[in-house]
C-alpha cells in the first residue's frame, strides 16, 4: 500500500471511525487506489457502492485536512460524484 493510501486510510478512520450507517461509498484516489466506508468502517477496496467520490490524492487530501470544501471541489469539477447525490451531500457534511 502506497503512503498516500495509508495517509488516506489514517484521516478516513480519523472523521468515521464509528462507520456510516447511511450506505456505502467509495473514495477513488486517480492514480493510487480506492478506500470503502460503510457501516463496518473504512477500508481499502474497489467493491460495488451507493456513490463513489473521485478526485486526485491531492484535493482529497485537502478536502480531509478542511483546507477544502467538498461542495466547492464538486462545483469545480476537482471532485466527481458518481451515484446517489443525496448520500455524496451527507458525506460532504461529515467530511467538512
Amino acid at each position: 500500500m502506497s503512503d498516500v493510501m495509508t495517509e488516506a486510510l489514517a484521516a478516513m478512520q480519523g472523521k468515521f471511525g464509528g462507520g456510516f450507517s447511511a450506505g456505502t461509498a467509495k473514495f477513488v484516489l486517480e492514480g493510487e487506489g480506492a478506500l470503502m466506508l460503510d457501516g463496518a468502517g473504512v477500508r481499502i477496496g474497489n467493491e460495488e457502492a451507493d456513490v463513489t467520490l473521485t478526485a486526485d490524492p491531492d484535493t482529497f487530501k485537502a478536502i480531509l485536512e478542511g483546507e477544502t470544501n467538498p461542495t466547492a471541489a464538486f462545483m469545480t469539477g476537482k471532485l466527481k460524484v458518481d451515484g446517489d447525490m443525496g448520500l455524496a451531500m451527507q458525506l460532504g457534511n461529515t467530511l467538512a
